[in-house]
This record gives structure tokens, sequence and C-alpha cells, in this order.
């Protein structure tokens, strides 16, 4: 039997919140509760944000109490802001369906919403890792929506496995089919997904794609960044002009290296990520890359974490408690960027946590060190020559 949590612990949660709203937010206080303009935690988990016109947007999984909430019930979440400290809550932006069959039938699991701006046609897109209800995770599907308003309502216009028939552009002889390969493992099992047999095999019907974001890059193209091949690799692909859909043009990076949770940023030039390793919804050692171009070659740089969460006693072998999400650009501040993290509670998610820290880019690394309240002033410190 489900357990639903006690009544009793959400009416604590408002009330903290309730109590926390008298007056406007001033800093960020990693960790704790993040009350709205109505007092209530904000809940826009796994998300990302647009700046858009002068205000921040943050769109995340909406989630209800109790295990049920760990599947989409509502939809996704959107919050604006003109300072990143204070949040009113705007509604939900693409609202789950009730028609039995659709892809986005309440019951089916819609993580990570990511929305971009097009310049060209006007359009906010929304791109989500989806997976069909009833389904687990078997899907590892992709959706995409679309609205005239930046608070939506989006509409939902399909969700895909992509790039089928399609190899990366730096797959590689070994990673494609021979008379000699027939799908079998080879010997060492991580060398043969490394090579590609999880790529051979999802060849025909498109690539997986689970935990994702997206990046606009100075010239207006677009990006698509997911966990694939059973999580085992990341590809990046090239959206189309009008960010609704896959060109061909896409690349395989750090493969068999067991990478999720990918959030992306330019800085001086060069291309930063920080992913996760794969331990499901407990945290686990955070890890970092640098690229000169978008679509590689990447390279490692370890462990970005620094510090320890007191709250939890937490420091870098478990990233504070939280998992990357995005990293957000500050409006206003060259070389300035959020990297927010995720805080998951499985057996209540509504109640997840929001881990927000100051980026810091050190000798060509990327570097998050833990603050327990901090406000954008720090960027006047931080990065300075960098």
């Amino acid at each position: 039997m489900q357990t639903m949590f006690p009544v009793i612990a959400i009416l604590t949660l408002m009330t903290a919140c309730a109590t926390t709203h008298a007056q406007p937010a001033t800093s960020f206080t990693p960790g704790k509760v993040w009350p709205d303009d109505k007092g209530v935690h904000i809940n826009a988990h796994g998300g990302g944000v647009l700046y858009h016109e002068g205000t921040y947007y943050w769109f995340g999984e909406h989630k209800i109490a109790g295990r049920t909430g760990n599947s989409a019930q509502v939809g996704v979440g959107v919050y604006s802001s003109t300072d990143l400290y204070n949040w009113k809550n705007e509604g939900i932006a693409l609202k789950v369906v009730d028609e039995q069959g659709h892809d986005i039938q309440r019951g089916c699991i819609l993580e990570r919403p990511k929305v971009i701006y097009n310049k060209t046609t006007g359009k906010f897109v929304m791109w989500f890792h989806l997976e069909l209800k009833g389904q687990g995770y078997a899907s590892a599907r992709t959706g995409v929506a679309v609205a005239d308003n930046v608070t939506g309502p989006y509409t939902f216009i399909e969700s895909m496995r992509p790039h089928a028939g399609v190899w990366p552009v730096n797959a590689g002889d070994a990673a494609k089919p021979s008379k000699d390969i027939d799908g079998t493992w080879a010997a060492d099992r991580e060398r043969s997904i490394a090579l590609g047999s999880y790529l051979r095999r999802d060849f025909e019907g498109g690539q997986m794609s689970r935990d994702m974001t997206l990046f606009v890059d100075d010239d207006g193209k677009a990006y698509h960044i997911t966990s694939s091949e059973e999580n085992r690799t990341l590809h990046i692909s090239l959206l189309s002009d009008d960010y609704l859909s896959f060109t061909d043009h896409y690349v395989r990076i750090f493969p068999g290296g067991a990478n999720e949770a990918p959030a992306i940023c330019k800085h001086n030039g060069k291309y930063y990520m920080i992913t996760s390793g794969l331990t499901g919804w407990a945290p686990n050692p955070a890890r970092s890359a640098v690229a000169d171009n978008i679509l590689g070659p990447w390279k490692s740089t370890g462990n970005p974490a620094r510090g320890v969460n007191p709250a939890n006693g937490l420091g870098p072998e478990k990233t504070f408690g939280g998992q990357s999400t995005f990293l957000l650009p500050v409006h206003g501040k060259p070389g300035a960027f959020i990297a927010m993290f995720d805080v998951w509670t499985p057996q209540n998610p509504i109640d997840g946590r929001y881990i927000w820290l100051p980026a810091e880019f050190e000798d060509g690394n990327i570097i998050v060190r833990y603050r327990e309240q901090w406000d954008l002033s720090v960027f006047d410190r931080v990065n300075a020559g960098d």
C-alpha cells in the first residue's frame, strides 16, 4: 500500500513558508524552504530558467505530495522574478491530459523541462524528458511543446526517440554495424557500451533520451543535450532553426562514462558542463567538463564541488545532497552563472529543495563552493579577472 505523506508534515511545510513570506528575500539560502509570492514552497523541480524582456521565468516539474508525485499529475509549472530571490507563481505552463494513450497522459513521467525563445519565429519552445504512462523508464523519449506567450499555455507537439537511422558525426567505424558485429556483448561489457552496443541497438528506432537540457549559442543555434544509450553516453544534437525538431547533426561524448543531469554554460568562449553519476534519486559526486566547441571534444575536469553543506554534512562526495539541473546566466553580470541543484525527496517529492550556488571559474575549470547564504553581489568578487 502506498504511504501518503502525513498531513501534519504538509501543514508544517506550509506554515514554514507563510512565516518566511512576510518580507521580500534579499539573498539565497540553499536547501531551505523557498516561498513564492503566496508563501508556498516553490514547486518547480528539475527545472530551468529563461530570461526574457527583463524577467526571469523558472519552469519545473509540478509535484504533489506522496510517491504519486514522482509521476506527472499536473504538468510543468512556471514562476517569474525580476531579482531571482522572489518568485511569483504564474500557474501551469504545460498541463498533462486525461486522454487515454496520449503521450502526456496524467501519470506519465515528465521531467527536466527547459524553455528557450526563438527570436526568428517569436515562439517559446519547451523540451522535456518523457516516459509514457505505465512503462516505467523504458520509453526514454524527449517531448516538445510550443507557446506564443512565455508563461503558456504550451501546446504539446510530439515526443520521440531522436535520430532514427542516423549515425553521430563522430561515431567512427567501430560504432557502426559490420559483418563481425551481431549485437552481442563483447567480453568487456563497458568497452562494448563505449564502442556503441546500445547505439547500434537503437539505430533503427531512434536513440534513447532521458535527463536533458537545452543551450542556445551566441549565433542563435540551439542544442539538445541528453543522457542516452541507457544513460551511459551523452548525446549533443543541433536542433532545427525553429527549435521544434532535430537535425541529423549530433555527437556522442564521454561514451560509456555514465553521465546524467547535464547542465551547460558558455564563458569566455569556452563551454562548461556539470553532470552527475548514476545513483537514481540518491546524490553522488558531480562531474565537470570543458570544451572549445559545444560538439567537442570535451575534456573531463573532475568534481566541481567544494565545501560542505552543514545541514546534512555532505560535501563533494555527495554534491551537498543535490544533483545538477541547470546553469543560469545572471543578466547584466558577464561571467556570472548560478549552478542550480535539486535535492530529491522521492518519498514526498513536493518537499524537494533547491540548492542554488554561484559558479566560479578557476584555471579553466568550473567550481561550485557551498555557501549557507549569499546574494548576487558575490559575483562582483568571484571570477574577477578571469
